[in-house]
């Protein structure tokens, strides 16, 4: 009976001490949990707080090149276009830019993926102007920070272009691979 009563003792013993490991481990797992969604909630807030300055800057890019498209003596400031380009086709190529600008923002932004602004910009590319504004701003593009997603995607393009210009077909709209991410 003794040996009984004392194994009885030690198995509350052990099942005390398992209770309260199993209660600590689960205090611990709630407050990893926590913390995790702590980190998500501050990672999706980084998030928002990204998309509207991306929002705010491209409102004032287009602001300020609407106001150049429409004044040429603003248009003047920033105009690193080739002098022998006619004046009028520059401030067009600046609203080729407005647009170029506007898909890079929401690709961004995340609106557009990889593959949506990859197909955006092979029909615009089917637009002659807006193809000699690509071909004009290179020198623009040759300056930007290679690393820079920018720099990234005008390779893209750039690629796009190629596969363009050397396709053996008058289906645009299935040339190239529109890259997945």
């Amino acid at each position: 009976m003794a040996t009984l009563r004392h194994f009885a003792g030690r198995l509350s013993s052990a099942t005390l001490a398992l209770l309260a490991a199993t209660v600590t481990m689960a205090a611990r797992q709630r407050r990893l949990d926590a913390t995790r969604l702590d980190e998500r909630r501050l990672e999706l807030q980084a998030l928002a707080v990204r998309r509207k300055g991306y929002a705010h800057q491209q409102r004032m890019h287009w602001e300020l090149l609407s106001r150049a498209i429409d004044d040429p003596t603003l248009f003047a400031v920033i105009d690193t276009y080739d002098k022998s380009i006619p004046a009028a086709k520059r401030r067009q190529f600046l609203y080729a830019n407005a647009w170029y600008a506007y898909l890079f923002h929401l690709f961004r932004a995340e609106v557009l993926d990889q593959e949506e602004l990859y197909i955006a910009m092979r029909e615009l590319l089917q637009n002659s102007l807006f193809r000699e504004y690509w071909d004009a701003s290179k020198a623009q593009r040759a300056n930007l920070k290679q690393s820079s997603d920018e720099a990234r995607v005008g390779r893209m393009i750039d690629g796009l272009v190629r596969d363009l210009d050397e396709a053996d077909t008058d289906e645009w709209w299935v040339v190239g691979n529109p890259p997945s991410e």
